[in-house]
């Protein structure tokens, strides 16, 4: 698996319950593009309609060898999910705080896949206590790689 990019900042503003895997329904030169590293998944979210999960605002910049068909950067893809796994996380997502959020974008094979997440919203003070854990490892690495 070779990862493309990551949503740094999911992490620290959701709690992550569970993690999917799912493919997506791209077009050739949109491949080429995310292959070349030019794609931001920090802003997208998934919503579910009609049984089907689509993600919305995934940047992928145009592809400019392409000649024939230009697609929107920030158009609505489709997930490739198993029904049972879209019924599970739709049904979830309507309970109040909950929502699906991309993680990673990598490559399984040939194949792009996406890792989404279902996730709880942290709160302000959530927030500061996991800056607080995070410098703390920070500072006892730095011990430890001083007393070394």
């Amino acid at each position: 698996m070779e990862n493309i990019t990551t949503n740094r900042k999911a992490h620290y503003e959701y709690f992550i319950l569970k993690k999917y895997s799912a493919g997506l329904s791209l077009i050739g030169s949109e491949v080429k593009s995310i292959r070349a590293g030019n794609v931001n998944i920090n802003e997208s979210f998934v919503i579910f309609r009609d049984g089907e999960a689509f993600i919305h605002n995934m940047f992928i910049k145009t592809y400019e060898k392409s000649a024939n068909y230009i697609p929107d950067e920030r158009r609505t893809r489709k997930l490739l999910l198993h029904k049972s796994e879209i019924l599970e996380l739709s049904s979830k997502v309507a309970q109040k705080g909950l929502t699906v959020v991309p993680l990673a974008l990598y490559f399984d094979k040939n194949y792009v896949k996406v890792e989404i997440a279902l996730c709880k919203g942290k709160l302000l003070h959530d927030k500061r206590e996991s800056i607080k854990k995070r410098d703390l490892q920070r500072s006892i690495k730095r011990e430890i790689k001083v007393g070394k």
